[in-house]
């Protein structure tokens, strides 16, 4: 009994010393036997090594995080400097070899230009000095563009650059001015064998067109001997389908499926406006041009609804005319219509409107009206007037003024999804309630629901990716081209679970047959327990836990994490479940080597996905539903994929995400993680 307290305790300092400190303080080098994998551009160059499993290597995380336990990741700054000194806020410090894969940033609703310049220092060389809004806008030219960087509306209010940046001895990362919410992800080496320092001459134009055909096209290049198989089917509820079974030793590099009666809603459009609000005891005005042969006018306005019960009254030159009604909160640009009776308007050819507070949730906000008159009982446009700080000309035009002001910005969003509601139902009964199903030497690896294997539980929504793609159309393809290698058989079949025909569906394996795959060659590299994963799945859904993170993924072996798709649905209008942070323990750490700030931040968005939902090669969010389409209140479906930054682990991992602020809100999630084990 006490040489296993001694064991324990042993494992408990080991995990300690190479977990990153929790403290402002620098972490320390970690260091084991190294099978590092593609490093640099080597990651998207070798996309098919995705499989190995690998040792010596352990990703880590300096981020803004709260370190009490609380919501304080980054809104006051607190955490967000490692140190200050004459060059600004270092944010990550690290002595050792390494690589940086991922840095994330979002503050002012995703415009980061306050933070100023962004060093990166690699080995003692500064191989980035630029400020961080040109660096993500592209204005630095190949490798530092889209998608290897992005902008906040390229993902949906967060910045990030995604360049492999491998050093042998140290790296340092610096702003110039406190930038709020911050995270940078980077793998650890035991050595720098095989390690050259970043170099930014390498343009990697290959890479760079290989990610702008994600979701198009397979990532890694066919093989000259691959071959397909074909397979028409049709599924009644409880029925289940074998749509391939192979022999090894061979690999998997893609699978597709169609089922064309599979439809989801139509997307609305997306609409960047400004606009003011004013609130009790405050007014607008403006003056509007009418026909004066009118019958009636009928004003509209654009507003944002994230404030809900917004009500004021229409003053039409001085007399109350009628009332802008107060409608229920959502997360959609809306238009909102009142017609004006003829008795306030006929014979003039201009008037002037007022709209006089009466009561919120919050305040009533205003971006776009539009007076329309009516003749010969048809509306016909007559005055436009923009409102907002960036329409001041237009403002003046009309004589606007506001009383009471209580903000004035801009708004990105769109406007409701819309679709045949019980097609669409019928739809998401099949995606989220068909099984993929796939064995490998005998053993059942995956078993995940169809739309959260292929991107997106919630409905048919564009996803991509760059290893898994949902292509719309009608005769559009579900695709999926994760590396899945084995040495005796394999196996695919699908399982509908739904309550409805799958009346017509078509299946596509592409494979490859090869002595690398031998069961035996998995374990033959020296010094390496076992060098390749079969491909997993792990699929959870259910309520969440007070107090308790969700768990994506909880294992025990060896194996590394490549990617998770996760759907949120909360039990109101808001979206506060993507407060929640993610924390991943490894090989019985007692503290989380990538301690998160917040959901959103996590798929590297920001500001609850402010830009709307969005599809990259690496991250996204291609799914947002608020009231509608199966979803009471508000539903988020998520991905990110984990290609340089995959998440190795030797002995265990445990990797989860809070559900609000501390784990307090509740909702129903469901996720299936990607990842490649052994064990």
């Amino acid at each position: 009994m006490k040489n296993r307290t001694a064991s324990i305790i042993i494992l408990i300092l080991l995990a300690l010393l190479t977990a990153p400190s929790l403290t402002l303080g620098k972490q320390q080098p970690y260091r084991s036997p190294s099978n590092k994998g593609p490093i640099g551009w080597d990651i998207y160059r070798q996309l098919n090594r995705l499989p190995e499993l690998k040792s010596g290597v352990q990703t880590l995380q300096f981020s803004s995080y709260d370190r009490t336990g609380g919501n304080d990741d980054g809104f006051q700054g607190t955490y967000s400097c490692l140190k200050q000194d004459a060059s600004g806020c270092v944010i990550a410090d690290y002595k050792g070899s390494g690589e940086i894969e991922s840095i994330w940033f979002t503050r002012d609703d995703g415009d980061v230009t306050k933070t100023g310049n962004i060093q990166i220092i690699l080995d003692g060389k500064k191989v980035v000095d630029a400020p961080l809004q040109d660096v993500v806008d592209g204005k630095l030219g190949a490798p530092f563009i889209y998608p290897l960087v992005a902008n906040a509306d390229q993902s949906s209010g967060g910045v990030y650059i995604k360049i492999p940046m491998p050093f042998k001895e140290s790296m340092r990362v610096i702003t110039k001015k406190n930038p709020l919410f911050y995270h940078v992800t980077y793998r650890a080496f035991s050595n720098s064998d095989g390690v050259k320092t970043f170099d930014s001459s390498d343009k990697a134009l290959d890479v760079i067109d290989m990610l702008k055909h994600s979701g198009i096209q397979n990532p890694i290049p066919k093989q000259p001997k691959a071959k397909k198989k074909f397979k028409d089917f049709h599924l009644s509820p409880g029925e289940k389908v074998t749509l391939t079974d192979l022999n090894g030793p061979g690999r998997i590099s893609e699978f597709r499926l169609r089922i064309p009666q599979i439809v989801g809603p139509k997307i609305g459009k997306r609409v960047t406006d400004d606009g003011r609000a004013f609130g009790k005891g405050g007014y607008s005005e403006y003056k509007a041009k009418i026909n004066p042969n009118n019958d009636g006018i009928r004003l509209t306005r654009r507003y944002d609804p994230g404030i809900g019960q917004q009500k004021a009254s229409i003053l039409v030159d001085g007399v109350v005319a009628g009332e802008w009604s107060g409608l229920p909160q959502s997360a959609t640009w809306a238009d909102q219509s009142v017609e004006i009776p003829a008795s306030f308007t006929k014979g003039k050819s201009e008037i002037t409107i007022r709209n006089v507070f009466v009561s919120s949730n919050l305040d009533f906000n205003e971006f776009t009206y539009w007076v329309d008159s009516k003749l010969n009982n048809e509306w016909v446009r007559t005055d436009t007037m923009n409102i907002g700080p960036n329409s001041v000309s237009d403002e003046t035009a009309h004589n606007y003024k506001i009383v009471g002001q209580t903000w004035s910005g801009v708004r990105n969003n769109n406007y409701p999804n819309t679709g045949d509601v019980a097609v669409i139902a019928a739809s998401d009964d099949v995606l989220q309630n068909t099984r993929v199903r796939m064995y490998f030497d005998g053993e059942l690896t995956v078993d995940s629901p169809l739309g959260e294997f292929f991107g997106s539980a919630l409905g048919e929504y564009d996803v991509r990716s760059l290893f898994f793609a949902m292509d719309t159309a009608p005769d559009g393809w579900y695709s999926s081209w994760w590396p899945m290698p084995y040495g005796l058989s394999a196996k695919i079949e699908l399982y509908n679970g739904s309550t409805h025909d799958i009346k017509s569906g078509q299946s596509q394996v592409t494979f490859e047959k090869s002595g690398q795959w031998e069961k035996g060659q998995w374990e033959k590299e020296p010094g390496l327990n076992k060098i390749y994963g079969y491909f997993k799945t792990t699929s959870v859904r259910g309520e969440t836990t007070p107090g308790v993170d969700w768990q994506f993924l909880k294992a025990i072996g060896k194996g590394t994490i490549v990617g998770v798709t996760h759907t949120m649905e909360g039990k109101d209008l808001t979206r506060h479940y993507l407060e929640g942070d993610e924390r991943v323990f490894v090989n019985e750490a007692t503290v989380p080597q990538i301690p998160g700030t917040g959901t959103e931040d996590f798929y590297e968005g920001g500001w609850y996905f402010n830009r709307g939902t969005f599809t990259n090669p690496i991250n996204g969010n291609p799914a947002h539903e608020n009231t509608s389409f199966g979803s009471k209140y508000d539903s988020t479906g998520a991905y990110r994929l984990f290609i340089g930054d995959e998440i190795s682990f030797n002995t265990s991992v445990r990797f989860g995400i809070e559900h609000g602020p501390t784990n307090d809100i509740p909702a129903t999630y469901g996720s299936t993680t990607y990842w490649y084990g052994n064990n």
